[in-house]
């Protein structure tokens, strides 16, 4: 560091250092303000987003809970359409599949679930998957049901093995494919299933072949 005499020379060196320095020092200044101003205002529009797509979803919920069908639907596009972005339009999408399934639209109910399974490898994409097969299942989709279940990554669905598990058994079931089925029903009892149908839909696969062996 320059050691100066003088007050003189000292001025003298801070004006040097500024002519050379002091555009972009402001200019540094300006950016770090905006950054900060622009950052304040995202995290104030994301809450204020939030906040509205919240009281959209309980206006959803409050149509739904009265059988306000019509009402129920607009209010899901809208929450969709508007808050694209945030956790209420897969919410609000769990809904509208809901309500597609209760009117019969099992195609339009599917495509929704579809999409939201699609979305991401987070709870709410696991919710809608499983709810797809389970909808697969009742509409005798099998294979399908198990090629999703298949493109599970294991990983990010330990929460929702068992779940899975004893979905996979009830088609495998329905396939006649009982070995596996048996199979994937242990699997899920072993990993801690609070199923009670478990163990009977374990004792229905056995109880066929104790017969035939007793035969």
């Amino acid at each position: 560091m320059a050691i100066y005499d003088t007050e003189e020379e000292q001025v003298e060196a801070l004006k040097r250092w500024w002519k050379e320095n002091g555009t972009s020092t402001i200019a540094g200044l300006v950016v770090g303000i905006a950054l900060i101003l622009g950052w304040n205002y995202w995290q104030s529009h994301k809450k204020e987003q939030a906040a509205q797509a919240s009281a959209l979803y309980d206006q959803l919920l409050t149509a739904t809970d009265a059988g306000n069908k019509e009402s129920a639907e607009k209010l899901a596009e809208r929450t969709k359409e508007q808050f694209g972005t945030t956790k209420y339009a897969l919410y609000s999408g769990l809904v509208q599949a809901k309500l597609k399934v209760q009117q019969g639209d099992l195609a339009a109910a599917k495509q929704i679930l579809e999409e939201l399974a699609a979305k991401s490898d987070d709870e709410l994409s696991h919710i809608a998957r499983i709810r797809l097969v389970r909808l697969m299942l009742a509409t005798g989709e099998h294979e399908q049901g198990l090629q999703v279940i298949n493109e599970v990554d294991p990983a990010s669905s330990s929460g929702f093995s068992v779940t899975y598990d004893e979905l996979l058994g009830d088609l495998y079931v329905a396939l006649d494919r009982r070995a596996e089925a048996r199979t994937a029903y242990q699997n899920a009892l072993r990993n801690g299933s609070q199923s009670p149908l478990l163990q009977l839909k374990i004792d229905d696969l056995t109880a066929p072949e104790i017969i035939q062996t007793q035969k």
